[in-house]
């Protein structure tokens, strides 16, 4: 499955893993989000529930690319650099291209839709 990223300054899509977690957040959208930046590695944004994520492993590390759930904060990590291990982390899937202007994006509002295949 494919979904897309809007930002006002650039659009990107995403391949999600199959993991309950993902199928769940696709189950969400389409959704608009407020977005910011956390510890100038990724963005995030707080989804309106929490995801299911019993099934997942216990945490991750994060590329440049991934997107991530942050089980224990309830929200989505888009992280535009590498970050260490987390407990609680769920990689979802990543970004299809390079990540572009993701790292200079500033606090607003992101738009989440499924790709039609």
């Amino acid at each position: 499955m494919k979904i897309r990223f809007r930002f006002s300054a650039d659009a990107f899509t995403v391949t999600l893993i199959d993991q309950p977690a993902a199928y769940e957040l696709v189950s969400m959208l389409p959704l608009q989000l407020e977005v910011s930046d956390f510890g100038s590695a990724e963005k995030i944004a707080y989804l309106p529930h929490e995801l299911t994520v019993d099934s997942a492993p216990a945490g991750t590390d994060a590329d440049a690319g991934d997107l991530a759930y942050y089980a224990p904060w309830g929200n989505l990590a888009l992280f535009y650099k590498t970050a260490p291990y987390a407990r609680g982390l769920v990689r979802l899937g990543s970004i299809d291209s390079a990540i572009g202007k993701l790292g200079q994006q500033r606090e607003g509002v992101v738009t989440i839709e499924l790709i039609d295949e």
